[in-house]
């Protein structure tokens, strides 16, 4: 087997498999969707999850007005949609101007219509990386309420034969999910 360097600037693309995720906010009149890669669960009861947010973007702005996060899990047909949102900055563009939405049921938040699975999520805290020279932070969130399409829900687990996921492979090239593997 031939090994292959890889930049340490894209090494995050060897592990990062989770579904790309758009996350939206909103603060007063102000809203905003990201494309995000880097969330993940950390515990089942009650659930929690944490993104990672540069400091920089306008949903950190929002979301350190609010505490709140909207995460909605886009399917392989929303593969441009994830794209557009996640290369351009919602300070510059109205993004939800042109997108299908619909209220959160727990927090004030919009959230993506067409997608496989919802999220709604309150910040618990941030831990600290005052040690570090970080330009994002990592932020614990508690989900409060979560939904996902009845055609991707079967025996109280995602199911994804109809309807397939994004996984960001870098550069706007993903991949959808592919074969279910069971392995008992």
């Amino acid at each position: 087997m031939q090994r292959v360097p890889v930049s340490p600037r894209h090494a995050y693309r060897l592990i990062n498999h989770g579904p790309t995720t758009l996350v939206t906010s909103r603060a007063g009149t102000r809203s905003n969707v990201m494309a995000a890669q880097w969330v993940m669960p950390t515990d089942y009861e009650p659930m929690k999850l944490v993104i990672v947010l540069d400091r920089t973007t306008y949903t950190h702005e929002l979301f350190t007005e609010t505490g709140v996060l909207g995460f909605s899990v886009p399917a392989r047909e929303q593969a441009e949609l994830a794209w557009r949102v996640g290369s351009s900055s919602g300070r510059d563009i109205a993004k939800l101007a042109s997108i299908d939405t619909f209220q959160a049921t727990t927090i004030d938040v919009p959230m993506v219509e067409g997608c496989i699975a919802w999220l709604e999520a309150r910040a618990l805290r941030s831990p600290s990386l005052d040690q570090v020279a970080v330009d994002h932070e990592l932020v614990v969130m508690e989900v409060l309420a979560a939904y996902v399409d009845a055609r991707c829900w079967r025996d109280e687990r995602i199911e994804l034969e109809e309807r397939q996921t994004l996984h960001h492979l870098g550069g706007g090239v993903f991949r959808a999910s592919g074969d279910l593997v069971d392995a008992r």
